[in-house]
């Protein structure tokens, strides 16, 4: 960040910033940097503006506790725009809303995260309950078998047009094959690396 070459004269002082989740992508909102903004926002980490209605600085979240915990900043091609990524603390905009442009900010794919968690708790901390951890209990040779069986099941009800029986065997093989991951100790990771590989090899 100590290289960031921004032209803060062309614009009188105030360069605009978008703001983007770090995880999801998604717009949240646009303010306005001086020198002295950007400068604070690098060394708290905490993304704060200079408010043209109230001429100061502002940090986002200093009364209302929803800061924007800054990931990475990059500037334009002209030197007067930035681009910050960071992780929301709760909704940005003062109305509520995800996002100042009233977008809901939820990426379903980060469940995917979250339930990899889940099976990686089931499999360090099993109990008697837990479906998951019983997989693991009965080992590698089973966890392998129901993920061919979900397979089976899949390729069944894809001759069919039931979408809803379609979906319901996707998601089994969805979840035994995050299963059989963590039985193996592999991450999910590693295996979307050699797609990117592959993806990168034949273009």
């Amino acid at each position: 960040m100590d290289s960031l070459k921004i032209d803060f004269q062309k614009v009188n002082g105030l360069v605009p910033a978008i703001i983007q989740d770090q995880n999801t992508n998604k717009v949240l909102m646009l303010g306005y940097m001086n020198q002295e903004a950007l400068d604070k926002t690098i060394s708290t980490k905490k993304v704060t503006f200079f408010s043209r209605t109230k001429q100061r600085l502002w940090t986002k979240g200093e009364t209302s506790g929803n800061f924007l915990e800054m990931t990475s900043i990059k500037v334009d091609c002209d030197h007067d725009t930035l681009l910050i990524k960071a992780n929301p603390i709760g909704p940005v905009c003062h109305t509520g809303a995800d996002t100042c442009f009233f977008e809901e900010n939820k990426s379903k794919t980060l469940f995917i995260d979250e339930l990899r968690a889940i099976i990686k708790d089931r499999k360090n901390n099993p109990n008697d309950t837990s479906y998951t951890a019983s997989l693991f209990a009965k080992g590698i040779n089973k966890v392998a078998q129901k993920v061919g069986e979900e397979a089976v099941e899949i390729v069944i009800e894809a001759k069919d047009d039931n979408k809803d029986l379609f979906m319901g065997e996707a998601a089994d093989l969805l979840f035994h094959y995050l299963v059989l991951l963590e039985a193996k100790g592999y991450e999910l990771d590693e295996v979307i690396n050699v797609l990117i590989e592959r993806h990168q090899k034949k273009s």
